[in-house]
């Protein structure tokens, strides 16, 4: 299993910079950023001098979308960072949540996600591409090369990524979940003549390592308590067009946000939201991975056995260098045990 870490682009970016530098020396092969252009720092300044003080590390946002940018722009700069670092860098996208809803947008319709990711990839990858009835190519860099993984969790999102993506990111770590989401990716991906194992498969969820205690437990709960939250919005998003009744979306994710009463963006992604109290201790355990070393290399090797290929851990909390270090050192040799060397 790949292990990557979702930083936040809050300032300083000297902070961004640090942490990805030091996951890479601790063996995660990713390093991800929100996008978020209003609440944040510019990832894709950003990503350049994580590039150039890196040296294997691959570097995109996850997640960027196609209504606050131009799709032309997300792929020149895309084929600008390969051309200057080589091809590291990776493109995570969804409909849109904060950069849009923060400007009073709305995420994008499916077939605009359709769209946009044959004109990012193609156009980062070397190719010619349609775009608004013109031939476009970036002749500067035919080398380049741009892998897209989509977030998704409704059923036509799920399709897409099946049909189109390079990846499909889970932004949770329930194993039920997982397993019907990664379902449902495999068979529209068969379905369009693909062979359902080429999608990479990514969970995104916050890890917070604690001592093995219930006090730990307890403030690890709070610290992570922000992503079902977040979760939540597009949750909402998806019983307001399919219903709650599980014929289309499972309860396991759509039943918690029914004491959901609105949400504060200004608090997006942060410790301590207080629009997240009505998420509860039991979806957070689910949600994300809490507990000690030995505890969390139990999920792991769980949604491993389910076919997830990369977990990216976000790193939203009080207790950043510890988890990294604790990851480093304890969890991610635990999961990709070392060959021996004499057979």
């Amino acid at each position: 299993m790949d292990f990557g870490v979702v930083l936040q682009n809050d300032p300083p970016a000297a902070r961004v910079i640090d942490l990805a530098k030091r996951a890479e020396t601790y063996g995660f092969s990713h390093a991800w950023t929100f996008d978020s252009h209003l609440l944040w720092e510019e990832p894709y300044v950003v990503y350049s001098r994580i590039l150039n003080e890196t040296h294997k590390l691959i570097v995109g946002p996850m997640v960027t979308n196609p209504a606050t940018r131009d799709w032309t722009v997300t792929a020149s700069t895309f084929a600008t960072l390969n051309e200057m670092y080589g091809n590291r860098t990776i493109c995570g996208i969804g409909r849109g949540d904060s950069a849009v809803r923060v400007i009073n947008g709305k995420p994008v319709s499916v077939a605009d996600m359709y769209a946009s990711i044959e004109v990012i990839r193609g156009l980062a990858s070397g190719e010619t591409v349609d775009y608004k009835g013109t031939q476009l190519r970036l002749p500067w860099n035919p080398d380049s090369r741009l892998p897209v993984w989509v977030a998704a969790y409704g059923p036509k999102m799920l399709a897409l990524t099946g049909e189109v993506a390079d990846g499909f990111i889970l932004q949770l770590a329930d194993p039920d979940i997982t397993a019907w989401s990664i379902a449902a990716v495999r068979a529209a991906a068969e379905a369009a003549g693909r062979d359902p194992d080429a999608v990479t498969i990514c969970v995104a969820a916050p890890a917070y390592v604690t001592d093995g205690t219930e006090a730990g437990l307890a403030h690890g709960r709070d610290q992570c308590r922000w992503f079902g939250g977040m979760v939540g919005n597009h949750v909402a998003d998806l019983v307001a067009r399919y219903g709650g009744d599980g014929s289309a979306v499972p309860t396991a994710l759509t039943d918690y946000i029914k004491d959901r009463e609105g949400y504060d963006y200004n608090e997006h992604g942060r410790a301590g939201n207080t629009h997240t109290s009505f998420v509860p201790d039991a979806v957070i355990d689910r949600f994300c991975l809490i507990g000690p070393p030995e505890v969390q290399v139990q999920r792991l090797n769980e949604l491993a056995d389910l076919g997830v290929d990369q977990f990216a851990l976000y790193l939203q909390h009080d207790d950043k260098d510890h988890t990294l270090s604790a990851y480093g050192e304890r969890v991610i040799p635990a999961v990709n045990l070392r060959e021996a060397a004499k057979l």
